[in-house]
């Protein structure tokens, strides 16, 4: 019975809070679905890690990434919050663990999410893929996605007023969600 006490203490709790699914949708490099026991889907968006979006210079080439690296296996996760749109983030480690987030970001396939992140390794292979010039830095002119974002959003915000003084409506303007 000591044995098992010490074993809860010296085993950090999210361990023990690990769950499995298998990978059957890759929404972009940084966004899979899960099917869970019980035929349950679970919408994950990685921790740590953002992709280029999928209208964005690498943002098929991130998606292909995970897709190679995840899809039709089963992964374990670590939830460690949600996002605005109600999406899980999480830790995801995949063949023996791998941290996927951290692939993405050595393989040049996203950004390490700074604003998001503590872990200081992942901003040093992001320094390390730049340097190399691999993946997406291979492009001098890579805008983060994040920047990317905001840009989208200020051009609708933008064509929403010029329509309004026009007195036009704007049909189903396109967002990019993170």
């Amino acid at each position: 019975m000591k044995r098992l006490m010490l074993l809860y203490l010296l085993f950090p709790i999210f361990l023990f809070s690990q769950t499995t699914g298998k990978v059957i949708k890759i929404s972009d490099g940084d966004t899979i679905t899960l099917l869970l026991k019980g035929n349950q889907q679970k919408k994950i968006r990685l921790a740590e890690v953002d992709c280029p979006e999928n209208g964005q210079a690498f943002g098929k080439n991130a998606r292909q990434f995970t897709s190679a690296q995840v899809f039709g296996k089963t992964v374990s996760f670590v939830e460690t919050t949600t996002d605005r749109y109600g999406r899980s983030i999480a830790k995801v480690y995949y063949d023996d663990g791998k941290y996927l987030s951290r692939e993405l970001i050595k393989a040049g396939m996203g950004w390490w999410y700074f604003s998001y992140s503590k872990d200081a390794s992942l901003g040093k292979l992001q320094e390390t893929a730049q340097q190399k010039k691999i993946g997406l830095w291979q492009d001098s002119n890579a805008i983060a996605p994040w920047e990317y974002r905001k840009i989208k959003r200020e051009l609708i915000k933008t064509k929403k007023m010029e329509a309004a003084k026009n007195g036009a409506k704007i049909k189903d303007v396109a967002f990019i969600e993170g």
